[in-house]
């Protein structure tokens, strides 16, 4: 962990945790936040080891968006400058949402702006009863630019837009309507819960999920109902049927036994 300055990294039983940690600022990112964020992803999506990639926050919040300080920074940086800046969020973020790995946030306390484009890039979200989310930018002046592709795909492009537009901040429970948080739960049984979500996506075959993840990201480039789209659809079908997890799953049911990737 030496390499990391404001990360912690906890593997455990398949599951790598990433936590934010500088709870003194809310795990609000800066440029140098998002570059070890990036690192690590890249890292655990490479770790046969590791079959789910968990992020959380240190202190009292999941990740308060960006650091203030050094947004102000960045706008009176030399334009070259500023555009490379925001093209590292983006990139980092286009590596979660794109991370071979099932991610999922566990959110305590506040996911605004930035924080809040990290849970819509995680494929899953379990949140406290408590939590906070907020669109809160264009109350500052800025735009969500870099968290918008993801938002509008977790929860489409006129419920993002409102959101955008009103710069309000939401409860766990009024983004588990929008789709946007799986679970809600209260304070105390956070932990317990992810314990057992973990536990039921290790029921499921490591590369089915990984191919899940491409085919999703594949289908969304094409036009739904299209030859196109159900030819891609059936040779993914074909090759993952054809492929060992296949075999091996389906021999253990037969078998009435766990398949192998079930420890």
């Amino acid at each position: 962990m030496s390499a990391y300055r404001y990360l912690q990294l906890e593997q455990q039983e398949g599951c790598a945790t990433l936590w934010l940690n500088r709870p003194e600022r809310h795990n609000a990112l800066n440029a140098e936040l998002i570059s070890e964020l990036h690192r690590a992803i890249d890292a655990i999506g490479s770790l046969d080891e590791v079959r789910v990639l968990v992020l959380a926050g240190r202190g009292e919040s999941f990740c308060a968006g960006g650091d203030l300080e050094w947004m102000r920074t960045q706008a009176v940086a030399p334009a070259e400058s500023n555009l490379e800046d925001a093209r590292q969020l983006g990139l980092m973020l286009r590596a979660l949402a794109q991370c071979a790995k099932p991610t999922v946030a566990c959110i305590r306390g506040a996911a605004l702006g930035g924080g809040l484009g990290l849970v819509a890039a995680c494929d899953l979200a379990i949140a406290s009863r408590s939590a906070v989310f907020g669109a809160t930018e264009t109350r500052l002046g800025l735009t969500p630019s870099s968290i918008a592709p993801y938002l509008i795909a977790a929860i489409g492009e006129r419920a993002a837009l409102g959101w955008f537009l009103l710069g309000e901040r939401r409860s766990a429970s009024e983004v588990q309507q929008l789709g946007l948080v799986h679970d809600v739960v209260e304070p105390e049984a956070l932990e317990e819960r992810m314990q057992r979500l973990l536990a039921t996506l290790r029921q499921g075959a490591p590369g089915a999920q990984q191919h899940c993840k491409w085919l999703l990201r594949e289908l969304r480039t094409l036009t739904p109902g299209s030859l196109e789209q159900l030819e891609e659809s059936a040779r993914s079908l074909a090759s993952i049927r054809a492929g060992a997890e296949a075999r091996e799953g389906i021999a253990a049911f037969f078998a009435r036994r766990k398949p192998a990737w079930v420890r």
